[in-house]
């Protein structure tokens, strides 16, 4: 079958290796677009025209929906909780080691922690204060911007589904995989925000900064090689680019 014009594009070497930088600088630029309109007081009459549609009218202590909806939003915003965050980047990296991917394992480790220093120093820099206690409808405490439950959902569930899918040849497996973690980090962050402990921006903002530090470490192991042979650098694709056929 003859390959279209997007997949010859695709397959040039420049292309794919340009994609990834151009999608990190727009997470990037995301990111500081977010913090100056947070900054400017920009963003306040959007973030709380949001949260007000969250709640019952009239009642900012009475989040909108059934009992067994906002009990369903407190189980999602548990998922980017540090316990359960902690459990799933000890528990991949466990992985790894034991399938010998050593490099992998520890780039993981170090990704999760990384992104937890950045997301507290973020906070202590912005020092910008959560919504108003009476929206709270789960235990909340620290600053608001960005969003640590967003922002480090989307480092460890991006992050390791990067790596992971380093790991498989299959288009498909890495798609699935990559989706689910986007879509786990969504929830989170949409959780946060109808819960009332977070502005709308703050998850917005922990989405991009998240997404960023992912793809910069996803970079780094395809820099260093790591799942080399495995994964996103093996399959038909890379036998096309070598000349030889699957």
């Amino acid at each position: 079958m003859k390959p279209t014009p997007l997949t010859t594009l695709w397959r040039s070497q420049e292309i794919r290796l340009l994609a990834p930088i151009v999608a990190l600088g727009i997470a990037v630029w995301s990111f500081m677009k977010i913090a100056s309109e947070v900054l400017e007081g920009e963003a306040h009459a959007l973030d709380q025209r949001i949260l007000n549609g969250c709640r019952v009218d009239g009642l900012p202590d009475q989040p909108w929906g059934p009992l067994w909806f906002q009990e369903g939003m407190r189980d999602l915003t548990a998922l980017g909780s540090p316990v359960v965050l902690a459990f799933t980047v000890v528990a991949v990296w466990g992985g790894l080691m034991l399938a010998r991917q050593r490099g992998m394992a520890w780039l993981a480790l170090g990704s999760a922690v990384g992104g937890q220093a950045l997301a507290l120093g973020l906070k202590a820099v912005f020092s910008r204060d959560r919504p108003d206690a009476v929206f709270h409808a789960t235990v909340a405490a620290g600053h608001s911007f960005p969003s640590s439950h967003a922002m480090m959902s989307a480092v460890v569930f991006l992050t390791l589904a990067a790596l992971v899918a380093r790991l498989t040849p299959r288009t498909a497996l890495r798609a699935y995989a990559l989706g689910m973690a986007a879509l786990l980090s969504g929830a989170v962050g949409v959780s946060r925000v109808y819960l009332g402990v977070h502005w709308a921006s703050d998850v917005a903002a922990g989405w991009a900064g998240g997404a960023a530090w992912a793809l910069a470490c996803w970079l780094l192991a395809r820099r260093l090689g790591l799942g080399q042979g495995l994964g996103a650098d093996s399959g038909p694709l890379a036998h096309t680019q070598a000349g030889t056929r699957p």
